[in-house]
């Protein structure tokens, strides 16, 4: 049975205490159980970018498909990649190149008009692995968006009534973890609206024992 804390600090301490020395740096992770939900209907499901006030590791990878101004202000604000109109419909023609590029990246978006033919040129690989892009129109700064995602995690529940997500490394204070690890239960609280359906929250590291917070249901 999992130890119980009073709350994320307590629980990120505790965790921190009771993790086996490694000679490698381990990272946190929160793990967050639900109930009364069902993970196959739309209104059960979650899938949500969190930006993390103290990003764990390397910044995420951004591709931006784009055309014009868009295009230079992405590569600008540190899009690993940008990808216009031709370049997408070359790739329509290879589906390993597609599956190359989904390797690529963690999070994009993508200037509005393009989403029809990323659809069709993309979809059927990005799909699959969660990597469409979000749209934005083509006049949008794309720097404060790219920023936001490097800096952001995904969680989503699939086909499982839980989701969890790497909050922390043990190099960072403990302060910093139980922050991420708030962003992270915020965001579910608020995609469910309902903490009730919260069944379990539990802090962990990669080789430790998980920690249990305790719940107010």
């Amino acid at each position: 049975m999992a130890e119980k804390a009073k709350d994320l600090l307590s629980a990120v301490k505790m965790a921190r205490a009771a993790s086996p020395k490694r000679n490698f740096s381990q990272s946190f992770e929160i793990q967050i159980a639900l109930k009364e939900i069902d993970p196959k209907k739309p209104e059960g499901k979650i899938a949500e970018e969190v930006v993390l006030p103290h990003y764990p590791g390397e910044p995420k990878r951004v591709v931006v498909f784009a055309d014009g101004e868009l295009a230079r202000r992405a590569r600008e604000a540190g899009a690993v990649r940008v990808l216009g109109r031709e370049e997408i419909t070359e790739l329509q023609k290879d589906r390993k190149q597609v599956k190359k590029l989904a390797e690529e990246f963690d999070f994009s978006i993508a200037q509005a008009d393009l989403m029809i033919l990323i659809g069709k040129a993309l979809g059927p690989v990005l799909g699959t692995r969660g990597k469409m892009p979000k749209p934005v129109p083509p006049t949008a700064d794309p720097a404060p968006i790219i920023e936001r995602l490097r800096r952001s995690v995904r969680i989503a529940t699939k086909e499982q009534l839980a989701v969890s997500a790497k909050i922390g490394v043990e190099s960072m204070s403990d302060e910093e973890i139980a922050a991420n690890a708030k962003a992270v239960l915020d965001a579910v609280e608020k995609r469910l609206g309902d903490v009730s359906k919260i069944a379990a929250v539990r802090i962990k590291t990669t080789m430790g024992k998980p920690v249990e917070l305790e719940v107010q249901a």
